[in-house]
């Protein structure tokens, strides 16, 4: 695997990359009349006034309140607006994050058992006068976990010079039961990120961002509720254009949601109770949380707001049409090849893979058997994987394409297959040597770090790799403000279209020492995306 190594690969790319283009200067807020004025981190919000901190080149402010604790009997419920305070509110901490089990990411060892947790936290550069371009990201995490914290954005805000927002939003079975007449069914997680969004266009110019310039940005689940978002006739007018990173566009339909969530009334124990929802009120979020683990729940189409899933939404071209970049890692489903089987010290055996294959692809399984030999593979494990990716980019290279008939649509892979892994991953492989032997190449979540840090973690990027990472901001930074990620010093990106299949590798280069030449991406236009995951055959199938 190419690690080629250069100087300064163990400073924090948020060192290396945020504090290296753009000179600290005295804190800047904007207020509602004057948008020019420096003044302190003291900021009056519709709510009430917040006070946050400024650090090296930027300031942030934590733990706002955009909508009221979704407690007792607003379990739910819609979200409905935070409440106004008096004095000036702390903001120079997180807020809660929302009830979520335990997992291996840094931070998430124990169960958060706190659902007074619908907050946001706002990021903006110094320097930068005027009406800045808005980027609200929404986290991923299977939709069961992860918070606006695991983001911070402070060097893609300096660089692409735009004020950065991330929330929090209800999980799981609190975010996302859907139980016949229940009003929201389904949704409960969305309409919290919407009730962020009009947070966002009340508010954000008080803190130096522009209202009508607003992108919505997430990865994985938080990329599936981008184009939720997309779908949804209650989101008009609140972003201009939207950002999706290894998320679907799909959501469950209300009568397999209310299967699951009668499944998951019986875990709770109130099946038979003679007001079912009461029941399910009265119980602590711990004992929610264990019946969610036994009867999952994920969001579901439902309401007003969520009328149609957005798979038929989007070629039907009956949704927010606004620009879109959207893409994926090359190797998408090694993580949870991982994570489901080596991690557990249980590689999949050839009787494993077939079955499996069989179980998901039916009266195509011989078919897929054929295709996808397991002898062709170094193991069944890298065979399943593959069958996944390349499953998974058929099904994406079909979004590129509806989306296109409508919008202008940006397609990328993130293709630097030597990048360390996610915080997580690089964790597990310091100590593992499991780990360190699984062929992860360009991952689930190995991206993220190459835009802004992630958990907290400072990863040995390679010179090359921290080049990747400027282009990829000045990329996402231009789609940014403008809705075209092309301008100066990068590849030309083309708009995609389905006959030609062009979009944008993303790629480090392989610079060596010897050669006295300057770090680089090496990122490129290519038209093998169909090619390199088998589409051609996937169609055949369809």
């Amino acid at each position: 695997m190419r690690r080629t190594r250069r100087r300064g690969i163990a400073i924090a790319i948020g060192g290396l990359v945020g504090l290296g283009i753009v000179s600290p200067v005295a804190a800047t807020t904007f207020g509602t009349g004057d948008p020019a004025r420096t003044t302190s981190t003291l900021v009056e919000t519709a709510s009430g006034k917040v006070r946050g901190a400024s650090l090296t080149g930027y300031d942030e402010w934590l733990g706002i309140p955009y909508a009221v604790s979704p407690t007792g009997s607003l379990r739910w419920t819609a979200p409905r607006p935070a409440a106004r305070w008096g004095g000036v509110r702390d903001a120079t901490r997180f807020g809660h994050r929302c009830v979520q089990g335990s997992g291996w990411d840094p931070g998430y060892e124990s169960p958060t058992l706190t659902e007074d947790c619908l907050s946001l936290n706002v990021y903006a550069p110094h320097g930068t006068r005027g009406r800045r371009p808005v980027l609200v990201w929404i986290h991923g995490g299977g939709f069961t976990g992860g918070a606006g914290q695991d983001t911070n954005p402070r060097k893609f805000a300096q660089q692409a010079g735009a004020v950065v927002v991330t929330i929090n939003y209800r999980l799981g079975a609190l975010g996302f039961l859907s139980l016949p007449g229940l009003r929201g069914a389904g949704t409960f997680g969305l309409l919290d990120q919407q009730a962020a969004l009009r947070w966002v266009k009340s508010n954000i110019g008080r803190f130096g961002g522009d209202a009508q310039n607003v992108t919505i940005a997430g990865q994985s689940a938080g990329g599936t509720s981008v184009c939720a978002q997309l779908a949804s006739p209650a989101a008009k007018g609140l972003f201009a254009r939207a950002i999706i990173m290894s998320g679907g566009c799909g959501l469950q339909s209300t009568a397999d949601a209310d299967r699951s969530g009668l499944a998951f009334v019986q875990q709770a124990g109130c099946a038979g109770a003679p007001d079912v929802l009461a029941c399910l009120r009265g119980k602590p979020a711990a004992d929610l949380l264990a019946a969610q683990q036994r009867a999952g729940v994920r969001p579901s189409v439902g309401g007003a707001a969520f009328p149609v899933d957005p798979a038929a939404a989007v070629p039907a071209g009956t949704f927010n049409r606004v620009p879109v970049l959207l893409g994926q890692v090359n190797n998408e489903r090694a993580l949870f090849t991982f994570q489901n089987y080596d991690y557990a010290g249980r590689p999949l055996t050839a009787a494993q893979y077939e079955a499996l294959v069989r179980s998901a692809y039916g009266a195509n399984a011989d078919r897929v058997l054929a295709e996808y030999p397991v002898g062709r593979f170094a193991s069944p494990g890298v065979a399943w994987t593959t069958v996944q990716n390349d499953s998974a980019s058929y099904t994406r290279q079909v979004l590129y394409g509806r989306l296109s008939r409508y919008v202008p649509t940006y397609a990328y892979e993130f293709a630097e297959s030597a990048t360390p892994q996610f915080t997580s991953i690089y964790l597990i492989q310091q100590k593992s040597e499991t780990a360190r032997a699984f062929p992860f190449g360009a991952t689930h979540v190995d991206d993220l770090g190459y835009i802004w840090d992630y958990l907290g973690q400072t990863l040995p990027y390679t010179d090359d790799e921290l080049e990747l990472s400027n282009q990829m901001i000045r990329y996402w930074g231009r789609f940014t403000a403008h809705g075209d990620p092309n301008g100066a010093s990068t590849p030309g990106w083309p708009r995609y279209g389905p006959q030609t299949d062009a979009m944008m590798s993303l790629v480090a280069c392989s610079t060596s020492p010897a050669t006295g030449r300057p770090p680089a991406a090496c990122s490129a236009v290519t038209d093998r995306f169909g090619v390199e995951h088998d589409t051609a055959f996937w169609k055949s199938l369809a």
